[in-house]
């Protein structure tokens, strides 16, 4: 089938305008699935290679042909920036035909919402939160906005496939279907799936389709990588930094550092002069710090300041900024990022990422790699690590780098195996049965239990979720106000159910810090957690600020810009590790070959690396002593994986081992005293994971381990069985400890 000739003329005129010479091969692909089926289509395609195209053009030939009566097509992105994106760039391909497309989020203007309730029509592009706030409040309205919903596509969907933003997407989706009598195909969109199967099963959850998955040769990926190490100490770490400057470059730089920089910042700020660069880090606090050290060095080398700043706690006013910056092809500005720049957004052609310390993720690294190697180019990202120096006395555990470590593995799974996190699957989301809940009550008014339970435990994200787990959460709403039962005998959200949801914070199912809106003058900054007091300082958008004054009662922090560097603090953010990547991380260690993209201090701590490896026994045996009573156990298991063994240890097997002070550090290493000898140990362990036993013991007597954003107002009993069933990866555990024993 010729997909050019199918596609409507305006997409025509719009690709001869473009200067196209020839459609791409997911374009093909993906055009023959979506035209020649009526099933569900998941497209996965790298970066910057038309996935967007390749899903909109027979879409809105499609809607062309046959116009809807309603919002022909809703399009979700899990981040504003990417809906701000893609608004601009389906309005170009729209406008002449006439095709209205609007973006409904906390940002968008309400001219174009309003617009839009009137005469539903063309697209409209939404975030998941934006979502559950329209079914909630425009309840009424969803069968006169989608009642002939076509499509719904659903952007990175990779980034919603291991959490309960992910189930609260499809749960929406769900509601939204059956309350507007629509059936819309999905279409799934990612440069990032490692199991295809398992994603288009999950797209399709749900829905009466099937899903197809089109298959095409993608091309030769072609990576610019490199990985360098520093030690931040001085002296050490300064000598190290002139050394590895004469190793880059016979010539001296121009664009020196000042000498008391911290080396890998000096490394950063020296190799992004003259580049257009995103410096990607794992926390906010460490974007923070690393955006206030490099325009300080600028101040000090009296240069202009190229240092922009984008992350989720700063106002719209500097995320936009600095993504209007990133587009601008003539701009050598640089941006620290999060996340928030991680995914698709088109940020014109950027030279070079880097990447403070490992990802967590190997997804992560894709994606972040992925926003250069635009417009022919290859991907460039230089991986930069930061090691404190062990102190003398050091434990073994601390002698290993293992961000560096895990740098590696991450490259070397996608390099060798094309390996990526699949879905995660089995959990029992109660924090999200609570959520749906109440969202489900808001909306539609009263109902009665059986309703209710009809409408909710249908939800395919709740397929785990039993008649008597249901029935004890409503008994515990009832008896906690967040529902209240009429003379009808029907269900209504009550008064303290209505505090929560009527708090614009209760759309999002994602944990949030209490925050305080940060302002200079008129200027909005943005939000931090846990104000300081009057006259201390905060850091925020890259600068740092003294605080003039705190309300409170309005949660807003009025602050004047001064001079300094301090550390920000915006609430933690926990990584979550797959044990696949642990175990290639034991691989690492263990061979002996350098890899080509290593730069000469990064080669050089790995073979130190695995010196020690080496030489402490830890390639051959898990579990090592340090003297005396004291253990160091090196599980190679994944973040749940870990905390399972970490309980399982301590609830288990603490009394026969008299284990006692176990120190994790994870998922890495565990350090503990014990006075069991090695052999006892694991003849102990192994009979232990043997035994049938519940897995709610290893959950701690009265402990409510609150895991998500609702957990608080889920019965503890419930949260209890989440946490040990759902989160805890007790098989994964079990299984490496029968091979430790084999």
């Amino acid at each position: 089938m010729n997909i050019f000739s199918r596609y409507a003329p305006f997409i025509q005129d719009y690709i001869y305008r473009s200067g196209w010479k020839a459609l791409r091969a997911v374009q093909n692909a993906a055009g023959d699935a979506i035209f020649n089926t009526d099933s569900n289509v998941l497209i996965s395609a790298s970066t910057a290679s038309g996935k967007t195209e390749a899903a909109f053009f027979p879409i809105l030939t499609l809607l062309h042909e046959n116009p809807s009566s309603s919002v022909g097509v809703l399009y979700i992105a899990p981040l504003k920036a990417l809906i701000n994106d893609q608004f601009s760039r389906l309005g170009e391909i729209c406008e002449e035909e006439g095709i209205s497309v609007t973006k409904w989020h906390g940002d968008a203007s309400e001219t174009g919402k309003r617009k839009l309730l009137r005469k539903p029509s063309g697209i409209l592009q939404i975030t998941p939160e934006s979502l559950e706030s329209l079914l909630i409040n425009k309840h009424m309205e969803i069968p006169h906005l989608f009642g002939d919903l076509r499509f719904i596509v659903i952007d990175e969907i990779h980034s919603l496939l291991r959490g309960d933003r992910g189930l609260q997407t499809f749960s929406l989706i769900e509601r939204l279907s059956r309350t507007a009598d629509c059936d819309p195909r999905r279409i799934g969109l990612s440069a990032t799936i490692g199991n295809l199967d398992e994603a288009g099963h999950f797209l399709s959850a749900g829905s009466r389709r099937s899903t197809v998955i089109p298959r095409f040769d993608g091309g030769k990926e072609i990576w610019k990588l490199s990985i360098e190490h520093f030690f931040v100490t001085s002296p050490q770490a300064d000598e190290g930094r002139k050394e590895i400057l004469e190793t880059l470059s016979p010539e001296p730089p121009t664009d020196i550092a000042p000498s008391a920089a911290d080396p890998a910042y000096g490394y950063i700020f020296e190799h992004t002069r003259g580049h257009k660069c995103l410096i990607f880090t794992n926390s906010r606090e460490e974007c923070e710090a690393v955006c206030q050290a490099l325009r300080q060095y600028c101040e000090a080398r009296h240069e202009k300041d190229r240092f922009l700043i984008h992350h989720g706690n700063l106002s719209a006013s500097y995320r936009e900024s600095a993504e209007e910056e990133m587009k601008d092809d003539d701009s050598f500005m640089s941006v620290c990022a999060t996340a928030t720049l991680e995914l698709g957004i088109d940020i014109g052609r950027l030279e070079r990422a880097f990447q403070l310390d490992a990802p967590f993720t190997v997804s992560a690294l894709l994606q972040r790699l992925g926003r250069t190697g635009r417009r022919g180019n290859p991907a460039e990202m230089h991986l930069v690590m930061r090691e404190e120096h062990p102190e003398p006395r050091a434990m073994l555990g601390a002698m290993i780098p293992w961000y560096l470590i895990q740098a590696i593995a991450l490259i070397q799974l996608y390099a060798e195996e094309r390996f990526v996190e699949p879905p995660r699957a089995g959990r029992l989301p109660y924090s999200l049965l609570y959520h749906q809940t109440m969202s489900t009550l808001a909306s539609s008014g009263e109902m009665t239990p059986r309703e209710l339970a009809s409408r909710v435990l249908s939800l395919s994200p709740f397929a785990g979720i039993t008649q008597d787990d249901y029935r004890t959460l409503l008994l515990h709403l009832i008896e906690t106000d967040h529902i209240n039962r009429t003379e009808n005998g029907g269900l209504i959200v009550g008064l303290t159910g209505e505090r929560i949801v009527n708090s614009y914070h209760f759309y999002a199912v994602f944990k949030e810090n209490v925050e305080y809106s940060v302002r200079s003058g008129s200027e909005e900054l943005g939000t931090i957690v846990k104000p300081p007091p009057v006259n201390d300082k905060i850091a925020i958008a890259g600068r740092v600020w003294i605080v003039d004054e705190v309300d409170h009662k309005r949660r807003i922090v009025y602050c004047t810009l001064v001079k300094g560097n301090i550390p920000a603090y915006f609430g933690d953010v926990p990584g979550d590790i797959h044990t696949h990547i642990l175990e290639k991380m034991y691989s690492v260690l263990s061979e002996e070959r350098i890899y080509p993209y290593l730069m000469q201090h990064a080669a050089y701590r790995l073979l130190d690396a695995r010196d020690s490896f080496r030489k402490s026994g830890i390639k051959d045996r898990p579990l090592i002593h340090l003297g005396g009573n004291m253990w160091a156990l090196f599980p190679w298991l994944g973040t749940y994986a870990f905390l399972a063994l970490e309980r399982f240890l301590k609830l288990r097997c603490g009394e026969r081992l008299s284990l006692k002070g176990l120190n994790p550090s994870r998922p890495y290493y565990m350090e503990f005293t014990m006075k069991a000898s090695e052999e006892e140990f694991y003849e102990i362990i192994t009979e232990e994971a043997e035994k049938d036993f519940d897995p709610l013991e290893l959950v701690y007597p009265d402990e409510v381990p609150v895991f998500e954003k609702y957990d608080e107002f889920v019965p503890p009993a419930l949260v209890r069985k989440g946490f040990a069933l759902g989160v805890l990866d007790i098989e994964g555990m079990k299984e490496r400890i029968s091979e430790w024993n084999s």
